[in-house]
């Protein structure tokens, strides 16, 4: 079994959740990070929130000034796929090329019930998960109120919040923190 810790970046509206970044950790030391191109940027750049909290972890222009383009994001920058070279990612990363043989896949992530939309989204439908990836995710935030754990306390944040991908490194970092309280190791 392979685990997975990920974290999503996303806009919803109570009806839908689109995704803008995606970060996964392999617990064989593999990463991925994706932005969507094919993300709803107007929204987006309209979003308070987004705008001060997810938009600045994304990839930015750099040089001169004028060519900032004010807050927006760098789409030209290579973590920037469409949404169906991202899906089409995620399928290799998590389950592998080989849909007869695919790796057995074990998802964490922190409040991780919007993440878990987010991604099975991809593939459409639930039941059209690809083959090895669960219809669940198992949640860090739950697990640590279920262990009267503090997450912050055995697992100070280093990075970046808001970054899918050190969000992911994150969760890694928690989830081995939680093994270590519950081992005593």
């Amino acid at each position: 079994m392979t685990r997975y810790w990920y974290d999503t970046e996303f806009i919803e509206d109570g009806r839908t959740i689109d995704l803008i970044s995606i970060g996964i950790v392999a617990d064989d030391g593999r990463e991925y990070y994706a932005v969507n191109l094919d993300a709803p940027w107007k929204r987006i750049y309209k979003h308070d929130w987004l705008m001060e909290n997810v938009v600045p972890s994304l990839p930015r222009y750099y040089g001169d000034a004028r060519n900032h383009f004010g807050n927006k994001v760098n789409l030209d920058d290579p973590t920037c796929r469409t949404y169906a070279k991202i899906r089409a990612d995620v399928k290799d990363f998590l389950v592998g090329p080989f849909a007869d043989a695919p790796r057995e896949v074990d998802l964490w992530a922190w409040y991780g019930a919007y993440d878990h939309v987010a991604l099975a989204q991809m593939f459409g439908p639930m039941v059209n998960l690809p083959s090895g990836i669960p219809m669940w995710t198992n949640d860090l935030r739950q697990e640590c109120h279920r262990l009267g754990l503090d997450a912050e306390v055995i697992a100070p944040r280093t990075g970046g919040h808001h970054n899918a991908l050190e969000d992911a490194r994150w969760n890694r970092d928690l989830h081995a923190a939680i093994v270590r309280e519950v081992t005593g190791e």
